[in-house]
């Protein structure tokens, strides 16, 4: 999906509160400011263009003033932690439920909701959890990808952000109890904002039940461009049966390559967002399964 005019303050908002959250000085901050609004899409100046691509740009400036490359490494450890800790509960109740697949899939774009850029940190988290589960999944979408699922034999999972792959790490746990299936987890190689990395992957034990791969993106992009990937990346999206692609930032930069690649992808994300409801036609805080098969078999 291309930037939308949405996508103006959102951007805007995000690099202001990522400032502060950062304990940048304000005279520092209304200078970075200032260069951010001479972002060319930032004046409506440049569509063709994608949401991540633009917040690449501004965390660029934004990093120029940073001593660390990875400031929010602690919050996203925090993240991890919380989610960790009632992940117990959650595949307890995966295993009990009638479905454990739909139970797992839908954890894992509920889970889409633990961002700590977007929502405080003194939400109930586990309450908002349980709240949104209660949101049915398109039936029809679901079993297609069952159906999907059932003949694949590689499957290659785009991850989003920290505490929420505790959430994917559950799922492919739950899809790999049903069949024998390799799965390759992709993580950002650059940090940026609260997206899962490599460390964040192997501290919630992601390597136990997939391969992890860092993206080869050397640049902090909070999505997946494919020309952009390593060439081992490239090649694990052209072998593998079935993609699934987590979140917003994914859904953008990969919707648009899934246009001129063949490929079978399913997308799974909440709507978070004005775009996103006008496009799925789904209500905000709703989650969000969309596939789109190519390939044959």
């Amino acid at each position: 999906m291309l930037f939308k005019l949405d996508c103006i303050p959102c951007i805007l908002n995000m690099s202001l509160s990522t400032m502060r959250r950062l304990q940048l000085d304000e005279h520092v901050i209304e200078g970075i400011y200032r260069k951010i609004l001479g972002i060319p899409a930032l004046q409506g100046h440049d569509w063709n263009i994608t949401n991540e691509e633009v917040v690449e740009l501004v965390f660029k400036k934004i990093m120029q003033e940073m001593d660390s490359t990875d400031p929010f490494y602690e919050e996203k450890l925090e993240q991890n932690k919380m989610i960790l800790d009632i992940y117990p509960g959650l595949k307890h109740s995966v295993n009990a439920a009638a479905d454990p697949l739909y139970e797992a899939v839908k954890l894992a774009i509920i889970g889409n909701s633990v961002d700590f850029m977007m929502t405080p940190k003194s939400l109930d988290t586990l309450g908002l959890i349980k709240e949104r589960m209660a949101y049915a999944l398109p039936e029809e979408t679901f079993k297609e990808f069952v159906e999907k699922l059932h003949s694949t034999r590689r499957l290659l999972y785009v991850g989003d952000n920290a505490g929420e792959i505790v959430f994917d790490k559950l799922l492919m746990e739950t899809i790999k109890a049903g069949q024998n299936i390799e799965i390759f987890f992709i993580v950002r190689s650059v940090p940026i904002l609260n997206d899962a990395t490599l460390k964040e992957a192997q501290y919630v034990g992601m390597d136990k039940v997939a391969t992890v791969l860092e993206n080869g993106i050397d640049s902090p992009l909070p999505g997946t461009i494919l020309k952009r990937c390593s060439r081992e990346v490239r090649e694990l999206v052209q072998g593998a049966d079935l993609i699934v692609s987590k979140g917003g930032a994914n859904f953008d930069t990969l919707d648009e390559e899934r246009k001129r690649l063949q490929m079978n992808i399913t997308f799974m994300l909440l709507s978070k967002c004005y775009p996103y409801k006008q496009h799925f036609g789904v209500e905000l805080s709703q989650p969000i399964m969309a596939n789109f098969f190519e390939k044959k078999g």
